[in-house]
């Protein structure tokens, strides 16, 4: 815990608290890693629809789904979690349901294109549950003016996990392909580790992360998703008096589009256009994961220096830079630049949405206000590869065309991150 002074948190925080929290980051990005990135999704496309035409459209209209569930119900939960005390419950709860679902994976075999969507949508409705519920515990743990060093600590560790699971994954599938053992077997394998490792972690974060909300009288009497109806109806109402977060939400929508993008298409990108190899996939996945932990961890500390508004936009003008590169890469040597700088983009970019969002969060309603962050970048992650995928089986699979549209995302997510005032959003904040 050393990146992390003591005088960063909050009262009573101890740092092996922080430790467990980020520890979840460190268990959920396997999932993310293998899952949605490196491993099946290449598999889906390639693999399990046989390299169909409307194969990359399917994974992103699975995608989708889940995080319209996502969107439609975190808010909701946020608040029952909030009112009930319940973060920490709740977060076992679906970190469970995730873990399960991703080891069901190992049955999708070549042609069950139904069976795998259907266990992609659960497994990742799941995992986005968990990522928000998590989230919300950060302005409990660290100060206001900590909240970009703590978040980018968290999220940069949490690329180590990723790079845990996709360096043992690809272990073995480089021991698998020397063996002449095909995809079909050798995958299915994948997602077993994946899931041993994601429970296996977590389990440190439910041992060291304290639940520090008290219960609302309301809920107890209620019963909780009524209070939580309640809860929410209330503030969608009083959204005025939060702009500058409803602003961060619009922005968010457009920048964490084009995010998503990278998230779960690089992987088909690289090998449909830039002819990679899955193993070579695997490895740049890898270095990208890597790059991601050091721009998560150096703009954290970048962020409480300059400013929110400053440390995010950066990020947002290179990932305009990463998808022209993309777009006009010829060579994998040329691809690799790219890759490079959507590592440091990628860490940097979503741990500085995470606490300027804990920012603006009223503190009583930390787990409604992620809900609903939750509910901006889920809907983001339906418009960015969804457009992708559309654009790509309209064009007769340009995907070159594609990956250049999702610079126009970034570009708008700039245009609306002007319209924030931080300090007007943290002033309203407080006086909730």
């Amino acid at each position: 815990m050393a990146p992390i002074s003591q005088d960063a948190l909050n009262p009573g925080v101890r740092k092996r608290e922080v430790f467990g929290w980020a520890m979840y980051d460190f268990a959920n990005s396997g999932y993310t890693t293998v899952v949605i990135t490196a491993v099946f999704a290449a598999y889906f496309v390639g693999g399990i629809a046989g390299k169909a035409e409307w194969a990359t459209f399917a994974w992103t209209v699975a995608l989708s789904i889940s995080y319209a569930i996502v969107m439609l119900t975190m808010p909701t939960l946020g608040a029952y979690a909030d009112l009930r005390a319940a973060k920490k419950r709740v977060l076992m709860l679906v970190t469970a349901c995730c873990v399960v679902a991703t080891a069901a994976l190992a049955f999708a075999q070549p042609g069950s294109v139904a069976l795998a969507m259907v266990l992609i949508i659960v497994s990742n409705t799941f995992y986005n549950y968990g990522e928000s519920l998590t989230a919300a515990f950060l302005p409990e743990l660290a100060r206001p003016e900590a909240l970009g060093k703590v978040s980018g600590w968290g999220w940069g560790f949490g690329y180590f996990g990723g790079m845990l699971a996709l360096g043992i994954c690809l272990a073995y599938v480089l021991w698998a392909q020397s063996r002449q053992i095909p995809a079909a077997q050798f995958v299915p394998v994948t997602m077993l580790i994946t899931a041993v490792l994601y429970g296996a972690a977590a389990l440190v974060t439910f041992r060291l992360l304290k639940e520090r909300a008290q219960p609302n009288p309301q809920a107890l009497r209620e019963g909780g998703l009524l209070a939580s109806l309640h809860q929410l109806r209330h503030t969608f109402r009083a959204a005025r008096r939060y702009r500058d977060f409803m602003w961060l939400l619009a922005c968010a929508v457009f920048y964490q589009g084009g995010v998503a993008v990278a998230i779960t298409l690089a992987a088909i990108y690289a090998e449909s256009v830039i002819g990679f190899q899955p193993q070579e996939t695997m490895v740049l996945i890898f270095v990208l994961n890597f790059a991601a932990a050091g721009g998560a961890f150096a703009w954290g500390y970048l962020q409480d220096r300059v400013g929110h508004k400053l440390a995010l936009g950066s990020t947002l003008v290179g990932w305009v830079l990463v998808c022209v590169i993309a777009a006009l890469s010829q060579t994998k040597g040329q691809f690799w630049w790219a890759a490079a700088i959507a590592g440091l983009c990628m860490g940097s970019s979503q741990s500085a949405g995470r606490a300027m969002a804990g920012l603006f969060a009223p503190p009583r309603q930390l787990a409604e206000f992620y809900g609903l962050w939750t509910f901006a970048v889920r809907l983001s992650s339906i418009i960015g590869p969804l457009t992708y995928g559309a654009i790509t089986w309209a064009t007769g699979g340009n995907q070159r065309m594609a990956i250049l549209s999702t610079a126009v995302m970034f570009v708008v997510g700039l245009v609306l991150l002007v319209k924030i005032d931080v300090q007007r959003g943290r002033e309203a904040a407080v006086a909730a």
